[in-house]
Order: structure tokens, then C-alpha cells, then sequence
């Protein structure tokens, strides 16, 4: 099993390849290919790299899958025997993001070809 925790939008996340991630808003359009060169760590076949701060040599490409907005959070303030309360609402920017591969030193460790497992087709028999 290879991941890496990679940085974005000022959080760290734990990635693998064939999965997707929620992280802020990145400024790329729907469908282009991103590569990200903040990684903090890969670990591969319990091999383990540390970055200090980053992994030398590490990329992690992915795929922007879409731009949306993130689940309403409700900030409610009410002050007691005071009649004032205040209603507001927030929702975040949010990207989809599909990992496609972690890369280290020019060596494609993981893939999500490698990662998804092939479906296997009835083969048809024979007449004979």
C-alpha cells in the first residue's frame, strides 16, 4: 500500500492513488491535471521518506474532478434576556480532487491504473 501526506490550502492530507480528495479551492479549471511538489512524506512497501520539510524529489499528480460549494455551517450567537440573536451561514469552496499517481526521484511508485482491479470477462467456450 503506498500514500502520501501531501500539503494543500494549509492542511496536511493523506492521499492514495485512485481515490479522490476534498481540499480548498485551487485555482485550476474542471479536468486539467495538477501536480503538487508539497509532499511531507511517502511511504512505499514499508519503506518510509521523510521530508524536512519536504520529500526531495516527490510529486504527487492528480486530475481536478469539479469545483463546489461544501455543506451549509450554521454560526448561531444569542445573547440571554438580551433579545439579540444572530443566524448566519457559511459554505466553503471546495475541489474535487482524483489522484492519479505519487511519483519519487522519476520512479512511478503508485498509479490508479495499478491501484484498481482489472475486471475479469467471461471467456466463451468452445465448440468442438
Amino acid at each position: 500500500m503506498t500514500y502520501a501526506i501531501i500539503e494543500t490550502g494549509g492542511k496536511q492530507v493523506r492521499v492514495e492513488p485512485g481515490r479522490f480528495y476534498d481540499v480548498e479551492s485551487l485555482p485550476v479549471d474542471q479536468d486539467e491535471k495538477l501536480t503538487i511538489e508539497k509532499v511531507l512524506l511517502v511511504q512505499h512497501d514499508g519503506n518510509v521518506h521523510i521530508g524536512q520539510p519536504l520529500v526531495a524529489g516527490a510529486i504527487i499528480e492528480g486530475t481536478i474532478v469539479r469545483h463546489f460549494r461544501d455543506r451549509k455551517v450554521i454560526v448561531y450567537k444569542m445573547r440571554p434576556k438580551k433579545k439579540t440573536r444572530k443566524k448566519r451561514g457559511h459554505r466553503q469552496e471546495v475541489t474535487r480532487l482524483m489522484i492519479d499517481s505519487i511519483t519519487l526521484n522519476g520512479e512511478v511508485l503508485a498509479s490508479r491504473e495499478q491501484s484498481e482491479s482489472p475486471t475479469s470477462e467471461p471467456q466463451a467456450a468452445t465448440a468442438e
